[in-house]
């Protein structure tokens, strides 16, 4: 059984499995992950961080935080390789989604790799579409951005993105 905690993006267990994911990002694309981030930023109520826990221990983040408008930015999703296959990707995105629109986020987008095929296929399987590039990888050949729409309040439904 998991659960999932809303944390800080600096509380211990939120920092192991970022570090974590930065390292992942060194495997898959050669170095490492040069976006800014101010850990302000994931604090209620123009952000959230989350963390997942499977049998007690932390395995798996996402984060949003608000960028202009009624639009949010989803960051740091992963799950541990010891934890995948599980559903958790699936109840933490899930989870994001309904945070957001609860604090009147409309529309969540988030840049990915082309070297994270399970992550597309994951974020499209959810309904989300391509959105314009934006942000520090917004010319990075390797980057997919992706969004999608959600509804005022409960959980999200698919449609194209605001923009």
């Amino acid at each position: 059984m998991h659960r999932l905690e809303h944390l800080s993006y600096d509380h211990p267990d939120s920092a192991r499995l970022i570090a974590e994911v930065r390292r992942e990002y060194v495997v898959r694309y050669g170095g490492v992950d040069l976006t800014p981030v101010d850990p302000a930023q994931f604090a209620p109520p123009r952000g959230l961080f989350l963390v997942a826990y499977l049998d007690g221990a932390p395995v798996a983040t996402g984060g949003w935080r608000a960028r202009g408008g009624h639009e949010a930015e989803i960051k740091r999703m992963y799950v541990s390789p010891a934890a995948r296959g599980r559903g958790l990707a699936r109840a933490v995105l899930a989870e994001l989604e309904r945070t957001a629109a609860a604090a009147a986020r409309h529309t969540l987008v988030l840049e990915t790799g082309t070297k994270q095929p399970e992550a597309i296929a994951l974020y499209e399987s959810a309904g989300y579409v391509p959105v314009e590039s934006f942000g520090y990888y917004a010319d990075e050949p390797e980057s997919v951005y992706l969004g999608k729409n959600l509804p005022a309040t409960g959980p999200a439904e698919a449609g194209p993105p605001h923009r």
